[in-house]
């Protein structure tokens, strides 16, 4: 290995390509599940929300304006607030064509809204019970882009003019806030908002979320419980998330498919090792060695490259779930597994691709070598 340093290094590349790309397919994941937990840990998974469904006759059913007071009497629910959409459009200005909205909605929402979400402002002021009274608005972080707007600025809303009073952070349990642009209650109402939610958020003790979600729907409409549709963001959140990584399988059947083609160039060196140094076996078979000794030699050596290749491999591999995690805002997590398995696999398949060669050098005769 060190009289031809250029070959070991080609030879131990395919396997630490292998090796990086299995660790790489492991660690990522696993760093994407621990940000996905701790972002749950911080919005919590206690948050339901609650939106009309359809009627018996298939037409859209709506929710009494009385569903807000009676969902914040079952026992185990904390906080519970609702939005509730309005006929109008929002623009840059009042130049602007009626039809160009952006995909920006107009929502009514209650000044508790950011409480429940446990949201956050990226800049400026929530509604308030003043300014809910008031043409103010506050965009999210998706509608304020769109726009081309921020705190302070004005924009063309309903037929008249709202100052921006705050523009939210993401919302990642709440999508929709995001590409919507907030209103007062009563405001909304000037507007012709008849007062009938659209979408609940629910708040409950996280002991008793499942129960509350049973009865949310019968609290909301007692009449027809079944044109409630109640869900749990936090269970849509971790299945996009399950979604976004399902393509692990694909990149570790790559990897696996770069371990196997270093495996075999190794066993090629090996064997190309094997007819170079055929006066040296012979020399050293005339001079007593075993062929055990001879087999030892060359097994070692193909696991010795094939570990040199997994050491790197797993160096290069937690360089770049380090690199990816910090692109992305998640801790970098390397489960044990990755790493040890990384040089343990290496070093199987230094076996594995050295065998042969190892017995055909045993096999050789002193006299057939020297020949």
């Amino acid at each position: 290995m060190r009289t031809r340093p250029l070959r070991a290094v080609l030879s131990a590349l395919g396997i630490g390509i292998g090796i990086a790309a299995m660790v790489a397919v492991v660690s990522i994941p696993a760093s994407s599940q621990q940000a996905l937990r701790d972002q749950l840990a911080t919005l919590g998974t206690n948050l339901l929300t609650a939106a009309p469904g359809q009627t018996l006759m298939g037409e859209d059913a709506s929710l009494p304006p009385t569903a807000v007071p009676m969902v914040a009497r079952i026992d185990p629910v904390t906080a519970v607030s609702a939005t509730g959409a309005v006929d109008a459009t929002v623009r840059r200005t009042d130049k602007v064509d009626e039809a160009e909205t952006s995909g920006v909605a107009v929502l009514a929402a209650r000044t508790d809204l950011l409480r429940v979400l446990r949201g956050s402002l990226h800049e400026g002021r929530f509604l308030s019970p003043v300014t809910e009274n008031f043409p103010t608005v506050v965009l999210g972080s998706v509608a304020a882009t769109r726009l081309g707007v921020g705190a302070g600025d004005t924009v063309w809303l309903g037929g008249r003019w709202f100052t921006v009073a705050g523009v939210l952070s993401a919302v990642p349990l709440a999508p929709e806030i995001e590409r919507a642009a907030l209103i007062g209650w009563p405001v909304a109402r000037d507007l012709g908002f008849d007062g009938h939610p659209t979408t609940i958020y629910v708040r409950a003790d996280e002991a008793y979320v499942e129960e509350v979600r049973d009865v949310l729907g019968a609290t909301i409409n007692p009449a027809a419980p079944g044109e409630v549709q109640v869900s749990r963001p936090s269970d849509a959140l971790a299945a996009k998330r399950y979604t976004e990584s399902s393509f692990s399988a694909l990149f570790l059947g790559l990897g696996g498919v770069a371990l196997l083609v270093g495996g075999v160039g190794v066993a090629n060196t090996m064997v190309i090792s094997v007819l170079e140094r055929r006066r040296e076996i012979g020399l050293r078979r005339a001079l007593g060695a075993s062929r055990r000794q001879v087999r030892g030699q060359f097994l070692a050596e193909s696991v010795l490259l094939s570990l040199l290749g997994g050491i790197v491999g797993v160096v290069v591999g937690v360089g770049v779930t380090a690199g990816y995690a910090l692109t992305r805002d998640w801790p970098a997590v390397f489960p044990p597994v990755a790493l040890l398995g990384g040089v343990a696999v290496a070093a199987v398949v230094g076996a594995l691709a050295g065998a042969y060669p190892a017995m055909r050098a045993a096999r050789l005769s002193p006299t057939e070598a020297l020949a």
